[in-house]
Order: C-alpha cells, then sequence, then structure tokens
C-alpha cells in the first residue's frame, strides 16, 4: 500500500514537472513568436520611416532643382521681360474702374474737393481709396515750404502704395525763367533761371542740361517725380507771344538739342521730363489757355521743324510727351485738337515717329477744350485718340464717369485702356526702382 502511494506521489512529481517544462516551453515559444512580431513591426516601421524619408529627400531635391530652374530663368530673362512680368502681374489685381482711374492725372482740390490743399491726411486717403489716380500736380498755392512739400507728398505716395501697390505721379510746370512754381518763394531758397530764349541764344547746351539738373536735384528734394518741362516748341512764328520766352528758339536743331540737354539733367536727378507741346506750339499765334490755335504747316513741313524735337527726342528715349489742344487741319482736315485726335496721336506721334511711351495731354481745362466739348466727351475723345493720362479735366468725376461708361458700352474697349495703363504702370515702376 505504501507502496503504491510512493509511485503514485511519483508520477504526480513527474506530471508536474513535465506540465511545468510544457508551461515553459510554451512560454518560450509565444515569446519568441512575439519578439518575432515586434521585430517584424520594427522592420516595417522602420521600412515605411525610410520610405518616407526617401519621398521627403526626393521632394526636397525636386523643389530646390525647381528652383535653382527659376533662379537660372530670371538671370537669363532680360531686364524688358522681368520689367514686363512684374507690370502684368500688377495689371491682373487691377479692376476696370482702377485702371480708368490711372489714367487721370489731376489737382489736389479735385481730388479731395477741398479748396486749397496744403496736406495729405484723412481726406486725402478717403479720397485715393475712392478715386486712385495716376497722378497729382500741384500749383503754387499748393507749396507752402520745403518741410510742407516733402510730408505732403510723402503722405500721398504712401497712401497711393497701400491703396494699389504703386506710386503716384507728382508734377508741377517747372520750366524755369518765366513758369515757375517756386521762384519768388522765399521760403524754398530757389532761383528761377533766365528765360529759355536766353538759354537758346547762348548756344550752350551745358546751360540746358544744369538748368534741368538744378531744377530736378530741387524737385526731387521735395519729393516730386515729373516736371512738365521741357519746352520743345520751335518758335516759328515770331508774332507768337505764348511761348516767346519759354522755347529755346527759332532753329529746330538748336531746339532740339537744348530741350534734350534740360531733359537729361532732370533724369540725371530722378525726375521724369516731359517734352511739350506736341506737335508744336511756336507756329501759332492764338494761346490755347482762351481757345482753339492753329498751325497751317502741312506734315511734311512739321516733319522738317515743328517735329524734330521730338523725333529726336523719341529716338534719345524720351518717357513722356504732352499733346497740346493744337489744331492742324492741314493733317487732319478738321479742327479737333492735336490732343483729340487719333490722326495726331495713333497714326503721326505712334506710328510714324515711332512713340511708345506715355501720352498726357496739356490741362483739359483750357478754353480750347472746355469751350468746345463737355468734360466727358473731351475724355473720351483722347482716349480714342490714343492719349494714356489725361490732365486736369474741367470736371474730373465726369470725365473718368464718361471713360469708364464708355468701356462698359463697348465704345473703348478694355484693351484700350489696358494698353494706356500698361505704359503707365512701366513708367512708374521705372521711377520707382521696382
Amino acid at each position: 500500500m505504501k507502496n503504491r502511494k510512493k509511485r503514485r506521489r511519483g508520477l504526480a512529481v513527474k506530471m508536474a514537472v513535465l506540465i511545468a517544462e510544457g508551461v515553459c516551453i510554451c512560454l518560450l515559444v509565444l515569446g519568441v513568436f512575439r519578439y518575432q512580431q515586434m521585430k517584424s513591426k520594427a522592420q516595417e516601421t522602420d521600412e515605411k520611416e525610410e520610405v518616407v524619408q526617401t519621398i521627403e529627400k526626393q521632394e526636397t531635391q525636386q523643389e530646390e532643382k525647381q528652383s535653382e530652374e527659376e533662379t537660372e530663368q530670371e538671370e537669363t530673362l532680360s531686364e524688358e521681360e522681368i520689367l514686363q512680368m512684374k507690370i502684368e502681374e500688377i495689371m491682373e489685381g487691377m479692376s476696370l474702374e482702377e485702371k480708368t482711374a490711372q489714367m487721370f492725372m489731376i489737382t489736389p482740390e479735385a481730388l479731395t474737393g477741398v479748396g486749397q490743399v496744403l496736406e495729405a491726411g484723412d481726406m486725402t486717403r478717403e479720397a485715393i481709396n475712392e478715386y486712385p489716380v495716376g497722378g497729382l500736380i500741384y500749383f503754387t498755392q499748393n507749396l507752402q515750404d520745403p518741410e510742407q512739400v516733402r510730408k505732403m507728398t510723402g503722405n500721398v505716395q504712401n497712401f497711393s502704395e497701400e491703396r494699389i501697390g504703386l506710386p503716384m505721379l507728382l508734377s508741377v510746370d517747372e520750366e524755369g525763367g518765366t513758369v515757375t512754381r517756386f521762384g519768388g518763394n522765399a521760403a524754398f531758397d530757389y532761383d528761377a533761371s533766365a528765360d529759355m530764349d536766353a538759354i537758346g541764344a547762348s548756344g550752350d547746351t551745358r546751360l540746358a542740361y544744369e538748368l534741368g539738373e538744378k531744377i530736378g536735384s530741387f524737385l526731387h528734394s521735395l519729393g516730386i517725380n515729373m516736371d512738365n518741362a521741357p519746352d520743345a516748341d520751335v518758335l516759328s512764328n515770331p508774332a507768337n507771344t505764348v511761348v516767346k520766352d519759354r522755347s529755346f528758339g527759332s532753329d529746330c536743331s538748336v531746339v532740339s538739342e537744348m530741350a534734350l540737354a534740360e531733359l537729361k539733367g532732370l533724369e540725371d536727378q530722378g525726375v521724369k521730363g516731359v517734352l511739350k507741346h506736341f506737335p508744336g506750339h511756336g507756329a501759332t499765334t492764338a494761346d490755347t489757355h482762351a481757345g482753339y490755335a492753329y498751325t497751317d504747316a502741312s506734315l511734311e513741313e512739321m516733319k522738317t521743324n515743328e517735329l524734330v524735337p521730338f523725333q529726336d527726342g523719341i529716338e534719345a528715349g524720351a518717357d513722356i510727351i504732352m499733346a497740346g489742344h493744337i489744331s492742324c487741319p492741314q493733317v487732319t482736315g478738321n479742327e479737333e485738337p492735336a490732343s483729340l485726335s487719333e490722326k495726331m496721336i495713333n497714326e503721326v506721334l505712334r506710328e510714324d515717329m515711332g512713340f511708345s511711351g506715355v501720352v498726357i495731354t496739356d490741362a483739359m481745362n483750357m478754353g480750347a477744350i472746355a469751350e468746345n466739348y463737355s468734360p466727358a466727351e473731351a475724355a473720351v475723345k483722347a482716349v480714342l485718340a490714343g492719349v494714356d493720362m489725361i490732365l486736369m479735366p474741367e470736371d474730373f468725376s465726369q470725365a473718368y464717369t464718361g471713360v469708364l461708361n464708355a468701356v462698359k458700352s463697348g465704345k473703348i474697349t478694355e484693351e484700350r485702356i489696358d494698353a494706356s495703363v500698361y505704359r503707365i504702370v512701366k513708367l512708374k515702376l521705372q521711377i520707382s526702382g521696382y
């Protein structure tokens, strides 16, 4: 009996040992299995991370390559192509209303509705936000002292940049001599020069250059970036008193040399000059401030005289030409002023003479225009003629609305507006150094 119990106890011990060994083996196998699973997952994770890193590396390399290609492309683009891309980028973000406003240069009074403007504050900012015009023209009543002018022009430029991302063309009529907006105001410590006829008579183009240099440096210091000068009129009619003192003379070659010298002096100081008054005011007798003024010269005659300074200016790279309100019946067949004549602007100035810059009208509130056309009618005719900027319409709101409505009705195409705004934006970017 005792032996049987002893055997049973031995068998139980063996069974317990076997069970324990089995459990250990199972645990070992399970541990190995779990280890293999974890190892496999770790390998999968590593592989995934490696794939992700490879993809990210490839994307980075692709981006670097693309950036290098773009940089290389920019380096291979000409300055003109880069400028063109910038202009197109700016214009893509402009509405028709904004583009139309860019085609006007008006007084700060016309912009704000104030009787006399001496500063640019909230009222100016609000007006620019509503009508982001292309430029402002200042007169003696706006110009008190250097500090006041700098603050005023600086604020205007800030408002314009904020509103449309472009500077504004800020101009004055500072020819020197008779036509000056600063001469006589002791606050500016600025003396007007001798009249242009005296400089022309000297035969010394250095004097004309120094005049432009002096005016340009002075205007630039005040924040004014455009001067409605030099006068490129050939005084071919001795009876003309309108531009007599303002013209460099009756010899078209002398006038051309002097005008271009003054223009270079201005632009060497960072101020854009304006050749005026196309096609030439020197052959007329009447004053366009009061009414129509005529020249009886044929186009062939003009090309050998009045147009010579303008043609030379175009070939020298002039950026702005002012179209006068001068009737040329022998060329156009009617009394229509050159500033409103498609024949004179599009055909003669642009196609025949090759001018691709900005054409701005003479002041549209002058008698030759205001007594014969409504502000809207005159503005629309000027745009259809090929003009880019309309200076001082008699009523800005009417002129602006007239052009805008003409585009909406199809009388003026938006492509026509775009052509002018392209030239205006290009000029502004050149002035600002883009």
